[in-house]
């Protein structure tokens, strides 16, 4: 590892020099000297616990930190750009990472950003703004069916899984959530020990591989999902349909990845390769689906049962609708993931090319459960590169009850977006196996800063709502935000968009709609290459 190569390397060649110093002349001491401090400058970044470069990369890693005080944009491209290759804008970035670490979030000289080009967004304020509230908003998780609901907070931890990430991330993301009152997504990688160590509330999330639920040929084991389901930090539980990064594709573990750990968080042998299949054995039909999370909510003892996805086809979202309404039963929530959601582990073409992106698919999920009458009855999160009180905001006119992060929070527990994700040699030890590298990630501290950047950021929503004339999400509406669609010419939300009435999909649809609600059945999932 490269602290004790750095160490045994600066002793080693401090003892010469000194050698050299009595042997050949006092010139020698200066080097003597100065190999001196470095070896006391490794040592001391070694064992201090705020920065993880600086763990893993004594001496070395400070050449990061001056790049950032002498030349912000050598940082911004070679040290902090986004995992999936499509970075924040500095701002976002600058913002994140001052808000983990409690200090001012102000930034002077006004806006980076063209406010004339087409595609601009912004939020209306109100001439007489009103003050935030005393107590941050939550949502209630849990309809009708639901005997335990959950108060949710508007940004909690995305769906990131122990393997993605290491065990001292799963931790501090953990312990950040226990210690701020959000919940954290355990992701489709199992519950494992290191989500219950800190007692953080959870969303037990399962996808195709059933990983932490699963029979030895792949299946979904109920009796084993009931008795994790029931444990008290476990508040909900949901069912992975497709991920934004890589919706309609699976994942695979290699087999010398699978740690003895990982593989008991997920059920699968040690040392084979895990794979995580693109479609559920569970369900086939949308009426299927609707009577499988109707069982999963009475194996978790009466949870918030949810699913999670990334909008495709409109027709297959009416059709689970007109399933949900046929059956009478549902899902509690359903998490909306965007394609703009980020993974360590998805090809390109998957990322850039596939799937809708968060303002489109939240949009259509929100206004199907109206169409159908069950919007009240089933929350929406929303899920792909929420990280600022802005974005809590405008996710909230979209459609959304409550959002989740899982870049912005991996940034908060020290990730420098080096994109080694897939290679296990992430320098800051969040993305990564390697127990070494993995060591380097102070839990304690990087736990501190999860909390504080939810916190942050969460007051900050508050902080514009009260700025809108809003006293809280029940109060904003679509015609508060606008988008710059001309040089000459804006529109808001309301004007830009269908926004359809309680019950109107049911009753008589409208012209946009109504193509793709006769399309949509409750017995069958449609596919796009017979609609020609």
């Amino acid at each position: 590892m490269l602290r004790i190569a750095m160490i045994g390397t600066l002793t080693v060649l401090g003892a010469l020099a000194v050698v050299a110093a009595v042997t050949l002349g006092p010139g020698w001491w200066v080097a003597a000297a100065i190999l001196g401090a470095l070896l006391v400058v490794a040592v001391y970044d070694v064992a201090q616990r705020r920065h993880a470069v600086l763990r893993n990369y004594p001496v070395v890693g400070h050449m990061r930190y001056l790049l950032e005080s002498i030349r912000p944009e050598i940082q911004q491209y070679f040290v902090e750009r986004n995992v999936d290759g499509r970075p924040f804008d500095r701002d976002t970035r600058s913002l994140i990472y001052q808000r983990a670490k409690g200090t001012a979030g102000e930034k002077a000289f006004g806006t980076e950003r063209d406010v004339n080009e087409v595609g601009y967004e912004y939020l209306l304020h109100a001439t007489v703004p009103l003050p935030p509230p005393d107590a941050p908003h939550r949502v209630r998780i849990g309809g009708p069916d639901c005997t335990k609901p959950y108060d949710m907070a508007l940004l909690n931890v995305s769906a990131m899984s122990f393997g993605a990430l290491s065990a001292n991330a799963i931790l501090a993301l953990n312990k950040g959530a226990a210690a701020g009152g959000f919940a954290h997504d355990t992701g489709e990688g199992g519950l494992s020990r290191y989500h219950l160590e800190h007692g953080g509330d959870l969303v037990w999330e399962l996808g195709s591989g059933y990983f932490g639920a699963r029979t030895p040929d792949g299946g979904f084991d109920p009796d084993v999902f009931a008795a994790k389901a029931a444990h008290p930090a476990v508040k909900c539980v949901a069912l992975k349909l497709s991920q934004g990064a890589k919706p309609g594709l699976g994942g695979v573990l290699p087999g010398p990845k699978v740690s003895a750990e990982i593989a008991a968080a997920r059920g699968v042998p040690e040392g084979q390769t895990c794979t995580s299949p693109p479609a559920h054995r569970v369900f086939t039909t949308p009426r299927e689906l609707v009577r499988f999370i109707a069982r999963m909510r009475q194996l978790a003892g009466g949870k918030p049962t949810g699913i999670k996805l990334c909008v495709g086809s409109r027709v297959d979202v009416l059709a689970l609708c007109k399933a949900m309404v046929a059956e009478g039963t549902g899902p509690d929530f359903v998490v909306v993931d965007g394609s703009e959601g980020g993974t360590g582990a998805a090809p390109p073409e998957y990322e850039d090319h596939v799937g809708a992106p968060l303002t489109e698919g939240l949009m259509t999920v929100h206004n199907s459960l109206v169409g159908v009458g069950l919007r009240e009855r089933v929350r929406i999160g929303a899920s792909g590169k929420v990280s600022t009180g802005s974005d809590i905001v405008k996710r909230l006119i979209q459609g959304a009850d409550f959002t989740n992060s899982a870049r912005a929070m991996m940034m908060a527990t020290g990730c420098i977006q080096s994109q080694r994700c897939h290679t296990n040699t992430c320098p800051v030890g969040v993305a990564t196996q390697d127990p070494r590298r993995a060591a380097a990630l102070d839990v304690d501290d990087k736990g501190e800063r999860v909390r504080r950047f939810q916190q942050a950021t969460v007051a900050e929503a508050h902080r514009l709502m009260g700025s809108m004339g809003s006293r809280g999400p029940a109060d904003l509406g679509p015609h508060q935000l606008r988008r710059r669609i001309g040089h000459m010419d804006t529109r808001s939300y309301a004007e830009l968009f269908d926004w359809l009435e309680n019950g109107e999909l049911l009753a008589e649809p409208p012209r946009g709609w109504a193509g793709d609600w006769n399309l949509a059945s409750p017995d069958h999932f449609g596919r796009l290459c017979e609609r020609r």
